[in-house]
């Protein structure tokens, strides 16, 4: 008996945005009297760090400190509208929104300052860390702190903007089946390294490699943990989750999520990652969708190291021992 040690390869290009189009999603923007800027949404934070991108998106078309935005997501009911956190749209659809309503309010934080400077709001610029100067004549300056209050107080001035992002609606053409489907295209390639057991049929997932090409990486960790945490989920599916049982009889299956087979930690392969930057034209700052396809190539590419290690072909999941065991037999000749 042996531990057989196989490679799999396998890629996937994914869309960005519901398909076919007609997709909305707003935001607004709105700075407070003390300088912070409230984003408002109606667009759900899964834990994928959309707000975290939101911030910085921004952040960097006002030209503020991250620390000087307040993304709110708290009620759909009376937020902005948001068709939903789905088909990758996210970083997409509402960074751009984003940024659209951060130019309109920079616009006018820009206005109110150069009235307060006493210059044309051409002359001025961003610093970086909440100043707002002359260009050229960076001891001309006012806080953002301070030109709030200035806008609220003196001017009766709201620094605010509005955006709204659509890709709109596109109908097949009836005689050819031409279609714009999408907004962009990001593209994922993962090979996995496994080991089988012969004996046993258990399947050790050793290393994954991920090369992804997702338009910008806004932000580098989170793509890295998108990434990683995707590949648990393609190999927790492809391994180990099934709400059936795979013995013939149904009080082997679990009977509720405390039994409910997933990766644990000594499960978890080595990863090596790598983040390919072609920015997407319609992209906030470039950048495409990334969350959905991230468990999408891991589950081909474990399935095609299998058939590498041992030569069974499996093509239904969970890629339990008993289903290797049983290819392997059949392999050898043996029958039931």
């Amino acid at each position: 008996m042996a531990r057989l040690r196989g490679r799999g390869y396998a890629s996937v290009n994914y869309p960005t945005g519901m398909n076919l189009g007609g997709d909305p999603s707003q935001a607004l923007i709105h700075a407070t009297t003390t300088g912070t800027f409230v984003v408002s949404l109606s667009s759900v934070d899964l834990g994928q760090g959309l707000k975290t991108v939101v911030a910085q998106c921004a952040a960097e078309t006002l030209g503020l400190p991250m620390e000087n935005i307040l993304v709110d997501t708290a009620d759909t009911d009376t937020g902005p509208h948001c068709m939903g956190t789905f088909a990758s749209r996210g970083t997409h659809r509402v960074g751009n929104a984003v940024i659209m309503a951060a130019a309109e309010a920079r616009e006018v934080m820009l206005a109110v300052a150069a009235e307060e400077l006493e210059v044309d709001a051409g002359d001025l610029e961003t610093d970086g860390t909440g100043y707002i100067q002359v260009k050229g004549a960076q001891e001309r300056r006012i806080h953002i702190t301070d030109l709030a209050l200035a806008a609220h107080f003196t001017h009766g001035r709201t620094i605010s903007g509005r955006g709204m992002f659509l890709k709109e609606k596109n109908d097949p053409v009836p005689e050819t089946g031409e279609m714009d489907p999408d907004s962009c295209q990001a593209h994922a390639c993962t090979v996995a390294v496994v080991e089988v057991d012969d004996e046993t049929g258990v399947v050790e997932v050793l290393e994954m490699h991920n090369a992804y090409e997702i338009g910008r990486a806004l932000n580098p960790a989170m793509v890295a943990q998108q990434v990683e945490g995707g590949a648990w989920m393609g190999m927790s599916h492809a391994l180990f989750e099934a709400t059936e049982p795979y013995y013939p009889a149904r009080d082997h299956g679990p009977r509720d999520f405390t039994e409910y087979l997933m990766p644990g930690a000594a499960d978890i392969p080595a990863y090596h990652n790598a983040i390919l930057e072609r920015p997407a034209g319609n992209g906030p700052f470039g950048a495409k969708g990334i969350g959905e396809m991230t468990a999408n190539a891991p589950i081909p590419a474990i399935a095609n190291a299998i058939f590498d290690a041992c030569g069974v072909r499996l093509d239904t999941m969970p890629f339990t021992p008993e289903r290797v065991l049983r290819g392997l037999d059949e392999l050898r000749g043996y029958h039931d």
